[in-house]
């Protein structure tokens, strides 16, 4: 899980001041990472299914995030995914 240190740091990147923790950019960042950290996990337990819902859940709140990023500032949606290393 993301200590308080690592969540810090991704708010300084991608929020608009270092307190900036609700832009849509930030949470876009915090779940990528939280799915990063989640993925190994499934390789290990291929039959955890519920931990596996709730990753999957992660992954569409971050779509819809994205999505609605696209929509409202481009941009902002091209460095995003850009930095994250993220398709598109």
């Amino acid at each position: 899980m993301l200590n308080l240190q690592e969540t810090s740091e991704i708010v300084k990147k991608f929020g608009k001041t270092e307190n900036d923790s609700g832009s849509t950019e930030v949470q876009i960042a915090l779940i990528t990472e939280r799915i990063k950290y989640l993925t190994p996990h499934f390789t290990e337990h291929k039959h955890d299914h519920h931990s596996k819902r709730g990753m999957m859940k992660l992954i569409g709140k971050r779509r819809r995030l994205l999505k609605y990023l696209q929509k409202k500032n481009p941009e902002s949606y091209q460095n995003v995914i850009k930095e994250l290393g993220l398709r598109k």
